[in-house]
């Protein structure tokens, strides 16, 4: 495991994309109720950047370019999305979030 500090849970506002970067590599993080995700920041299906594209609600992310979505929770993907969503490891210490960050999770784009 490789936990390390990505960012204070004070910076992350439900229902809305935070960008962190970490070891060169950006991660999105959002809150989802009481839990925090933290996924790649490119849509699955074109590479579409999420942080100008996707959009939270009700624990579901939707990618406005495709209308690609998945549930934040599980990863699983819902409607017409063909891949699941990727996602860190995180955890909630003391008011900082911690990411188990080996590698920067990609995906393959045919």
């Amino acid at each position: 495991m490789a936990w390390q500090r990505l960012c204070s849970a004070h910076e992350v506002a439900s229902g809305q994309l935070t960008a962190v970067e970490i070891h060169g590599h950006k991660v999105l993080v959002t809150q989802v109720d009481d839990a925090f995700v933290a996924f790649p920041p490119l849509c699955p299906h074109m590479a579409e950047p999420l942080e100008i594209s996707g959009v939270c609600s009700d624990g579901i992310l939707t990618c406005t370019k495709h209308i690609w979505q998945w549930d934040l929770v599980t990863g699983e993907a819902r409607g017409e999305a063909e891949k699941p969503l990727l996602c860190y490891p995180v955890r909630l210490q003391e008011s900082e979030l911690w990411i188990d960050f080996e590698r920067e999770l990609t995906y393959e784009y045919d």
